[in-house]
């Protein structure tokens, strides 16, 4: 058996399977040659990878179809806006002609069943929310950038919040109960398990502010998003394919990449366990994922390890989309058993040390695989999956399937219309700004003042806030203490701290 038959028969699966294209060998498509991915190992996590412009998004596009074509939902993260287009038929041309006949792809022009979302509502999608207290202290950190200390104060915050059952709906509560913490009555409450700092609380506000001045405030609140839409099937059954544009929010990425954590964590919390099924429940494409890594404590780099170790029997599948394999920490690289590796460039020294790094973690296999990274072109890659015993299949240079959507956005237009038709729309698009522990508190009788005691009033007193008057108040103490049994809901919280109220 030859070199490419032996690799050929690698891929050769008797069950369900996505096609990837075919084998490449001395320069040339071999037809016969397919590879494939088997359907049941999606959930055993994967990894795209290349230089900007080699192919990428494509690829997610075509292993997105054929997910939903087989029933499996699928979570697309649109960062540059180009992913819209699997809603609609692809446009034939010489170009995509060419390339399925090169690898026998029987090519027909399709669009796939597909909701978009928007973070906050910023864009053109179903606006997607959290609250505080879902969102959760170690994700919150992430996004203000806090260090390890006021990371560990604002978790400290949110157990108090937690045990008082005082839910936190968005930025202006977590403002009140930090600042009533820090206050003279507020103190004691957290004495017995350690205090809180007046610096460390004065940080921790002013990141608050500095981010809500920033536009941010829009992304938390109610209605929160419910996850489990994101495991839906269309009403012929072919899995719907989940959007969600991130254009309006490149500048943020410290905020578009941890709501897409968020959004992971909170599927892992809710979600029961299932073992090895079939097919997956869900498979969640995480783009830009070295934006997730920078920078991240250690406590969220625990978090994320983990949560990518066991969210697998659960029945989702993770697909990290980065430029190289470098990006991605080891401990979760070493759980990625489907790779796709596209063209890299080796212009500098530190593109050649990323190069030879991203060769170390393939199978050993007969190519040069430094030459060959450095000379793939669009749309081919460097393939190892898991075979359907799990064992890594030889690595393989493929030339990649043509996408059967479109490849490139849908018009503005078409979008709004299918956003605004969307069952979901009518669920989220109104932000609601429910009665919470900040409007319990201000809409209050305030005593009426004499002109005496107004004349004695300091410049700083004139100055002080609403939510300082009153989280200063033995009032706010009281409901602070009391405000348990009202609401009667238990907060549990995850790996990563996110929370889910019962429902």
């Amino acid at each position: 058996m030859s070199d490419s038959e032996s690799i050929a028969a690698g891929y050769a699966f008797t069950g369900p399977a996505l096609d990837l294209g075919a084998l490449l060998w001395d320069g040339a498509p071999l037809p016969d040659a397919q590879i494939r991915i088997p359907l049941p190992m999606l959930n055993r996590h994967g990894l795209v990878a290349g230089a900007t412009g080699t192919g990428k998004t494509k690829t997610l596009q075509l292993i997105a179809e054929q997910l939903s074509a087989q029933g499996v939902p699928v979570f697309l993260a649109d960062v540059k806006g180009d992913v819209s287009g699997i809603s609609a038929p692809g446009v034939a041309n010489d170009k995509v002609r060419g390339r399925a006949s090169e690898v026998r792809q029987q090519w027909t022009a399709t669009g796939f069943p597909a909701e978009f979302y928007a973070l906050g509502g910023i864009g053109h999608g179903i606006p997607v929310r959290a609250t505080i207290t879902g969102f959760g202290p170690v994700l919150l950190s992430k996004v203000l950038q806090l260090n390890q200390t006021q990371e560990q104060s604002l978790g400290l915050i949110f157990h108090y919040a937690d045990t008082k059952g005082l839910e936190l709906i968005d930025l202006k509560d977590l403002r009140a109960v930090v600042t009533f913490l820090t206050s003279d009555e507020g103190k004691p409450e957290l004495k017995n398990i350690g205090g809180l700092s007046t610096a460390t609380a004065g940080v921790i506000l002013r990141s608050l502010t500095a981010f809500e001045a920033q536009g941010m405030a829009d992304f938390f609140g109610e209605p929160e998003f419910d996850t489990s839409e994101l495991l839906r099937t269309a009403t012929d059954g072919r899995g719907m394919v989940s959007v969600l544009e991130l254009p309006a929010v490149q500048d943020k990425p410290q905020l578009f990449s941890t709501f897409l954590m968020w959004l992971l964590a909170d599927l892992f919390h809710d979600l029961p366990e299932v073992g090895d099924a079939e097919k997956p429940k869900l498979v969640f494409f995480f783009d830009e994922a070295h934006l997730l890594f920078n920078d991240a404590s250690k406590a969220f780099l625990d978090s994320i390890t983990q949560t990518v170790r066991l969210i697998r029997s659960k029945g989702v599948g993770v697909f990290f989309v980065t430029q190289t394999p470098k990006d991605v920490p080891g401990d979760v690289l070493a759980q990625l058993g489907n790779r796709v590796q596209h063209a890299l460039r080796a212009f500098t020294p530190d593109d050649q040390k990323a190069l030879k790094a991203t060769v170390k973690t393939f199978p050993n296999s007969s190519y040069d695989l430094e030459e060959i990274l450095t000379g793939l072109g669009t749309g081919e890659a460097v393939v190892t999956v898991l075979s359907e015993n799990g064992a890594p299949t030889p690595v393989a240079v493929t030339r990649l399937r043509a996408p059967e959507s479109l490849m490139g956005p849908i018009d503005a237009a078409t979008l709004d219309l299918a956003v605004k038709s969307s069952s979901l729309y009518g669920r989220y698009a109104q932000a609601v700004d429910r009665e919470s522990a900040y409007e319990k508190l201000t809409s209050r009788p305030q005593p009426q003042e004499t002109p005496k005691a107004a004349a004695k009033k300091s410049p700083a007193k004139e100055d002080e806030s609403m939510v300082q008057q009153v989280v200063g108040s033995g009032m706010f103490k009281s409901l602070a203490r009391s405000v348990g049994t009202q609401i009667g809901r238990e907060i549990t919280r995850s790996l990563f701290g996110t929370a889910r109220r019962k429902r």
